[in-house]
């Protein structure tokens, strides 16, 4: 199978922004087709590559008929590397997995990242991943790794032939193009926007192409994000993160969930609808003005957050490139 060029290749060979998006696995049980169906609706806009999400082990407690508690570990989403593959083979395009610090030590990763190597995936989304549920505080695993920094350096290390087990010999390189995410509005975690940007600065230091951003709705946040990134040295593309509003629910479940703040004019404008069709609309009004605004002023592409749901993207893609 002919490997895809990478991300960053595209990025910067592109005569113009870039399209992509982004995909959860589903969940245990269910049937990749509704993956497909979501695919379907827009390969006509020939997106450049496809994000998969990756999820970490959770843990559950179910009561027993004694009355204790029972723990569980479990991951609803699993299958991250497969679908990527089956996505790869079936439509031909570049696939991105996620690759997440938590829930794995650094063997797991490294072994992750040969199996997608011999996939001829060569393109990943490096990312610290969540705290366990539950918790507030991020724990890595047992020799896991605690920074998205670190995650970076293992990969990179494997571009260069170099593996944990320091003994191999006559090792081949892997050739993977490394993304990590950007803040907008800062981390949650950072304690103040310098501190962030200068977290960032590490993970390109350390071996990574390009940026991502975390879903925004107020243009000029990420306008100012790049001016900073430009003004700490950090030359690589920065990607647009977008997510329409897809139900009135998410004026509060988006700021709560990813710590971000909702323009007013957007927030008066869903608490206005009577239902979530309205606001469905509200949303793809939005991100279709958010869009055209990123085009005109130079954004290297629009990365946009589906969770599953791609109707809305298609009408906001086809309006706005």
């Amino acid at each position: 199978m002919i490997r895809h060029m990478s991300v960053i290749d595209k990025l910067k060979s592109a005569r113009g922004p870039l399209f992509t998006f982004e995909l959860l696995p589903p969940l245990k049980g269910h049937s990749i087709e509704r993956i497909y169906s979501a695919i379907d609706r827009l390969v006509e806009f020939q997106p450049a590559y496809i994000n998969f999400t990756s999820h970490r082990n959770e843990i559950t407690y179910k009561e027993r008929p004694d009355g204790l508690l029972e723990k569980r570990v479990t991951r609803l989403r699993p299958g991250t590397i497969a679908l990527a593959a089956a996505v790869r083979y079936k439509y031909n395009i570049t696939v991105v997995p996620h690759i997440l610090c938590g829930g794995f030590t650094k063997e797991e990763t490294e072994n992750v990242l040969i199996e997608m190597n011999f996939l001829n995936i060569d393109d990943v989304l490096a990312l610290r991943g969540d705290p366990q549920r539950g918790s507030r505080i991020f724990i890595p695993e047992k020799d896991g790794h605690r920074f998205t920094s670190e995650l970076v350096v293992q990969i990179a290390n494997m571009n260069s032939g170099r593996y944990l087990e320091e003994s191999l010999e006559d090792t081949s390189p892997t050739n993977f193009c490394i993304g990590v995410a950007g803040y907008p509005e800062k981390h949650s975690e950072a304690p103040n926007m310098q501190a962030d940007i200068d977290n960032l600065k590490r993970k390109i230091d350390a071996g990574a192409h390009y940026i991502v951003t975390q879903m925004f709705f107020d243009n000029q946040k990420y306008f100012s994000f790049r001016d900073q990134c430009i003004k700490a040295g950090i030359d690589v593309p920065v990607i647009a993160g977008l997510k329409p509003v897809s139900a009135m629910n998410d004026i509060k479940m988006l700021p709560q969930t990813f710590h971000i703040d909702l323009p007013n004019d957007l927030v008066d404008a869903v608490r206005k609808c009577t239902n979530d069709k309205e606001a469905r609309e509200v949303g793809i009004e939005w991100a279709t003005m958010q869009s055209k605004e990123l085009i005109k002023k130079g954004a290297p592409g629009l990365h946009y957050y589906t969770l599953g749901r791609s109707d809305n993207i298609a009408r906001i893609v086809k309006a706005s490139f």
